[in-house]
């Protein structure tokens, strides 16, 4: 199985010699491909931290973090820029579309800014668009289309580079129950039918369910790691019962 992701004695620390605040001890973590993977824990536990080292948005304090084979912290800014423009995909919370482009445009974007023909973005668009339920919607602005559609089509924009690992934070916060359930179910449909591989933080155990993997942290610490069987109600079980072991407050950091 091809690594995607190889992190070893990842370590991040904030504050200087007077006040020292240590948000991740030591993490150790290999992601495959075509791996789903939630982080979950406590508010303050360092999973926030911990996507935003691995998604190149922040820097460690020491270890290493290896993406498709190459060492995130020894690379050139330039280089740096192309490895998260070309092998990782994103999908925030607040969808992040631009109000002034339609929803075609903001799914092609990533495509028209490495120079793609118009045509083969047009393509390729209407592809996911055609997947996602979104064929439709693909003339509208973002503030006519529903909090799911819009998830929807962050997703698109994530995919259609075809990257190595697409990070997700909260993916599901800002959507209701149903628009929340629909969103995870296209995110698993990405996975084992288009080999996707998935990073998802989130502090709700249904969502978490939808992942093959769940890694738990507490004080910046990988606690244990559960992994889901054949049914997604059990695995969502379990994770009820790791939380509860552990304690603390499993919301938004």
């Amino acid at each position: 199985m091809k690594k995607v992701v190889e992190v070893a004695g990842l370590q991040k620390s904030y504050g200087g010699r007077g006040f020292k605040a240590v948000a991740l001890k030591g993490i150790d973590l290999c992601i495959n491909e075509k791996d789903f993977i939630a982080v979950m824990g406590p508010s303050g536990s360092g999973k926030t931290t911990l996507l935003n080292i691995l998604s190149t948005i922040d820097k460690a304090s020491q270890g290493t973090v290896l993406i498709d084979g190459m060492d995130v912290s020894r690379i050139s800014n330039k280089d740096l820029s192309k490895l998260r423009r070309d092998k990782i995909g994103f999908i925030f919370q607040e969808y992040n579309l631009l109000d002034t482009m339609t929803l075609q445009d903001n799914i092609a974007l990533p495509l028209s800014l490495n120079g793609v023909s118009g045509r083969i973005c047009l393509e390729q668009t209407e592809e996911l668009a055609k997947m996602f339920g979104l064929t439709a919607h693909l003339k509208k602005y973002p503030y006519q289309l529903s909090g799911g559609q819009k998830q929807r089509g962050a997703i698109c924009r994530a995919l259609i580079t075809n990257p190595q690992i697409i990070f997700a934070d909260e993916p599901t916060g800002a959507l209701d129950s149903a628009s929340g359930r629909e969103l995870l179910e296209c995110m698993q449909d990405v996975n084992e039918n288009r080999g996707a591989t998935i990073l998802m933080v989130t502090h709700d155990p249904f969502c978490a369910s939808y992942a093959k993997d769940v890694f738990f942290l507490s004080d910046g610490s990988i606690k244990c790691k559960i992994s889901r069987g054949s049914s997604r109600k059990e695995f969502y079980d379990r994770i009820i019962g790791v939380e509860t072991s552990m304690g603390g407050d499993f919301l938004c950091e």
